[in-house]
């Protein structure tokens, strides 16, 4: 008889953890597991790439009602004579735009303004994994029922008191947290380490062969420049240090460097980024591309890839561009240490703009070190399915 497993996250953007359960749900076996999959938000542009095998389950009713406009919710509850969700969708409004919170603040002013009006999931499962922080973790421990639940923790946050204080009764439902990386794990522990026996490490899945495969397919640079090519990926949010690249951009460009900075994200930060852009002159040298599905080809094609991000659980776009032999200059995140080494993979740089940009112009410069960090990919061990054995130990 199969097992059942259910996986919550909040979207399938275009992003690490999103990608690492693609991954995993490509290499799972079917036949020993039946799987549902929750999302909170259903327009994201990986859903295309989920297993037929995998059910993904309809949107929450409040999900649905939250993307109403707002005189829409109002004539829906006036119809059904009940404000519960209305009045949750706005106390949840009001608290969001009175200051800028960080992605745990958020959280939890999300799921105290409408975790009341979320309905329960009636099955039963053997095994219910949260497969994000947050407002997945809080779903899986309240909502759910499960013979076993496992928490994922693929961001790197050190908790104030408020924020330790109101998660920790969460990760008490939990009988084991999973890390995807030692860093991961160690900052874990430094806030909760009641839950230390309880924690191990599984690596955000990557599939080589598969990502060897898409580089190969659909398409990539468009704009026929001849000069040096850089590109970043990731969400255009205050993590990801967009400010240090744009500011290390400005620098490449007085220094009189053939090149454009290309970027894949999609996220809050566009607009501000897109006046900093106008403001600063650099409209022919920092490209938004927004998101595309198969990001691979342009891995591939870039000359350097540059990751300025402040934390990473990991930093699986680093990893993809390792396994395309694409050079990469990272700023000197928590958890980089767990897959870069200096100058022999790539260059670990001061996370501010002028090592960075640098590091990018002792890449363009050197010709023999970029070389030598190239050959160097090409020896590296490619991907880590094998992580999947933990997967299967974990719920076998």
């Amino acid at each position: 008889m199969k097992k059942n497993l259910l996986f919550v996250i909040d979207s399938l953007d275009c992003a690490g953890a999103e990608k690492s359960l693609v991954s995993l749900f490509s290499l799972l076996d079917y036949s020993e597991y039946s799987v549902d999959l929750m999302l909170f938000a259903h327009d994201g542009i990986l859903i295309k790439s989920v297993p037929r095998e995998v059910n993904i389950l309809e949107p929450l009713t409040y999900t649905k009602f939250s993307n109403l406009s707002l005189s829409s919710a109002f004539k829906y509850s006036l119809g059904k004579l009940n404000f519960k969700m209305i009045s949750s969708r706005l106390k949840y409004s009001y608290k969001i735009r009175r200051k800028h919170f960080n992605n745990p603040q958020k959280a939890r002013i999300f799921w105290q303004s409408v975790s009341d009006v979320i309905e329960h999931n009636t099955k039963v499962y053997d095994f219910a994994i949260s497969y994000a922080q947050g407002v997945p973790t809080f779903y899986v421990a309240e909502k759910i029922k499960a013979k076993k639940k496992f928490a994922w923790v693929n961001a790197i946050y050190r908790l104030d008191e408020v924020e330790k204080n109101f998660q920790q009764k969460y990760y008490d439902q939990f009988d084991k947290i999973i890390a995807v990386s030692e860093t991961a794990k160690e900052v874990f522990i430094e806030t909760f380490n009641q839950y230390k026996l309880n924690t191990e490490v599984i690596y955000d899945i990557n599939n080589a062969n598969l990502i060897m495969e898409m580089a190969e397919m659909g398409k990539s640079y468009e704009d026929g420049f001849k000069g040096i090519r850089i590109l970043t990926i990731g969400r255009l949010a205050k993590q990801k240090g967009y400010d240090i690249a744009l500011a290390a951009c400005k620098t490449l460009k007085e220094s009189g460097v053939n090149f454009r900075w290309y970027v894949l994200g999609k996220g809050p930060l566009r607009d501000e980024m897109e006046e900093q852009i106008a403001k600063e002159g650099l409209n022919d040298h920092f490209r938004l591309l927004g998101v595309e599905a198969n990001p691979y080809p342009f891995i591939k094609d870039a000359d350097i890839y540059v990751q300025t991000s402040r934390f990473e659980g990991f930093g699986l776009a680093i990893a993809e561009a390792r396994m395309l032999n694409t050079p990469v200059v990272t700023t000197r995140f928590d958890a980089v240490y767990n897959q870069m080494i200096d100058k022999k993979n790539g260059l670990v740089v001061d996370m501010d703009s002028n090592a960075v940009s640098e590091g990018i112009r002792t890449l363009i410069k050197e010709e023999k070190l970029k070389e030598k960090i190239i050959n160097y990919l090409r020896t590296e061990k490619k991907g880590n399915v094998e992580e999947m054995e933990k997967i299967y130990n974990l719920i076998g």
